[in-house]
């Protein structure tokens, strides 16, 4: 299998962990998609990375439904429960921490945009979806060891990216301050190898 993904995509960065974890080989193809030469568009008509190119050449995109594929595809590692409440409880925080990391990227790329262009409420509204975000997160965390259950989940890899995320570009944030709850988890998943090994560059 083929992964096409960037080394600072928050999404590939997810799936490159779900495949450390269960100990899936595959080849690393780095594509930029903002260039004029990408070629994303033959594989995910939406341009995003990652996209998991599979060995008969069929294409399958999104992070969640890559992630989900992954994790049945052996049973080393496994990352989600077979079944019941406990299985959504782990795709909720994942949709949870997706959409705090859709909000911060749509900050980024406004504040990309010339000063005069940029819209604060625009800013402001998309920022306040990461506060909340956080502020549920560290809530429903409280003094757990890991997001669902006791034991580590694709919930968890899903919320250390977008903290992770946000490290790396918004340093300035003070959610290591603010969220202690968030801090304790984020610096236990920093330990892991997967993620030592995919931090964005």
């Amino acid at each position: 299998m083929k992964l096409i993904a960037s080394l600072v995509s928050p999404y590939a960065r997810k799936v490159r962990i779900v495949m450390a974890e269960k100990k899936i080989d595959f080849e690393l193809v780095l594509e930029d998609v903002w260039s004029e030469t990408t070629t994303i568009q033959q594989f995910n008509p939406l341009g995003k990375v990652p996209c998991l190119m599979m060995d008969d050449g069929g294409a399958m995109f999104d992070s969640r439904v890559i992630s989900e594929y992954l994790d049945i595809l052996t049973p080393v590692g496994k990352l989600m429960p077979s079944s019941g409440r406990e299985r959504a409880e782990v795709k909720c925080w994942e949709a949870l921490a997706d959409g705090l990391l859709e909000a911060a990227i749509l900050v980024r790329l406004e504040k990309m945009r010339p000063t005069r262009q940029q819209s604060p409420e625009w800013i402001k509204r998309q920022w306040s979806k990461v506060e909340a975000g956080l502020k549920a997160m560290s809530v429903g965390l409280g003094e757990k060891n890991y997001c669902v259950g006791n034991h580590y989940s694709l919930a968890d890899v899903a919320v250390g990216c977008a903290l992770g995320w946000l490290e790396f570009r918004f340093p300035e944030t003070k959610w290591k301050d603010n969220y202690p709850e968030l801090l304790r988890l984020y610096e236990k998943l920093s330990e892991r190898q997967s993620f030592k090994d995919t931090f964005p560059q």
